[in-house]
């Protein structure tokens, strides 16, 4: 199996997960919650507060201006600017995970975004992201975690590590979630190679934009 198939493979199993599966309860103190297929929960009515070990950063981030081309999401209010001379795109597969994929032109690094309309805190979005990343690699394990401003908007920065067919594989993702939809934008590589990648990846990243 070649890298760039392995990669798909990897991220279809990450990214197999349902968000729909919403049952409402009510807590012994009277709050009404929305629970989760994966165990997770959240308020109906109130917002998850950040996690404070998670650090924020306070430098914001912004597309740089070799980012001129806007690939523009059809799921929710949100797009990517790229640098078509550095990323090529493609529309992802009927029925599949990802809206949209993405290649460093001539390199072994990728990216996927994929949207949901679903109304999901930031917590809850993150949670089931891991969970499923098990399944496909059961040695995942979160390496970096921090909560950045990109473009004006709130964003969970995350960094995952872990190994399928015997290959070592990173993950560098921006996650995003609102009343507005939910987004996962990953970028990834093999861990070998992410030193010599890692920075367009993240310049890749930081064309996340809300659309008007």
């Amino acid at each position: 199996m070649n890298l760039k198939k392995l990669f798909l493979l990897a991220t279809v199993l990450i990214l197999n997960y349902k968000m729909d599966a919403q049952i409402k309860a009510v807590t012994t103190d009277g709050e009404e919650v929305l629970l989760y297929d994966d165990g997770s929960w959240k308020y109906a009515s109130k917002k998850d507060a950040p996690s404070k070990a998670i650090p924020i950063i306070e430098k914001p981030f912004s597309y740089s201006k070799e980012s001129t081309f806007l690939v523009k999401s059809k799921v929710v209010k949100f797009g990517v600017q790229i640098n078509p001379k550095v990323w090529s795109f493609e529309k992802g597969e009927d029925g599949g995970a990802a809206e949209y994929s993405f290649q460093l032109k001539g390199k072994d690094a990728y990216g996927m975004l994929i949207c949901e309309r679903l109304d999901i805190s930031l917590e809850s979005l993150k949670s089931i992201a891991y969970k499923n990343g098990l399944n496909a690699a059961p040695d995942l394990k979160i390496t970096k975690e921090e909560y950045r401003t990109v473009n004006g908007l709130k964003i969970l920065f995350m960094q995952m590590e872990g190994t399928i067919e015997g290959m070592e594989f990173v993950y560098c993702g921006y996650y995003y979630a609102s009343e507005l939809g939910s987004v996962q934008f990953l970028t990834y590589t093999s861990k070998k190679l992410l030193t010599e990648h890692f920075s367009t990846m993240e310049s890749l990243l930081n064309g996340f934009v809300s659309v008007e």
